[in-house]
This record gives C-alpha cells, sequence and structure tokens, in this order.
C-alpha cells in the first residue's frame, strides 16, 4: 500500500500527449538518471493508478499517478 494518496501527489505538466515510464520517473526528480529508472521499475517499486508497472517503456498519460517509495505525481497535459 502506498504511503501517500493521488490526492497527495504533486502534478507533472507534460507537454506531448503520453511519456514514457522510465522518462517522467527523471523528470519527476524521482529516478536520478535513467539506469536508475531502470532498476526501481525492474524491482517492482513503481506502480502507475495504483499497479505495479514492470514495463520501462509503458505510455503514461495525463491523469494517471504514478508512486515511487510513497511520492505520486499525477501527470497533467499542458493548457
Amino acid at each position: 500500500m502506498e504511503a501517500m494518496s493521488a490526492n497527495e501527489a504533486f502534478d507533472l505538466e507534460i507537454r506531448d500527449e503520453s511519456i514514457r515510464l522510465g522518462q517522467l520517473l527523471k523528470l519527476a526528480s524521482l529516478a536520478e538518471d535513467g539506469i536508475h529508472a531502470k532498476e526501481m521499475i525492474s524491482e517492482g517499486i513503481v506502480t502507475v493508478n495504483g499497479e505495479v508497472d514492470t514495463r520501462r517503456g509503458a505510455q503514461i498519460r495525463p491523469g494517471d499517478v504514478v508512486c515511487v517509495n510513497g511520492e505520486c505525481v499525477r501527470v497533467t497535459a499542458q493548457p
């Protein structure tokens, strides 16, 4: 169970219609670099909308909530 709920997530705006999970982790500063993101994803500690996702290239879209170790990010679209 995540320590932080989706209501406590911070918003992260993306300019495209989607972003890959590994890129999102770096952009949100949840991962130090691509290697760190890959390790976290493969270890199963990354959730997307409450479900563990082990696909580094998973497409994350506005409205999705990504959590790592209790830190959550809600993806939003640029207006």
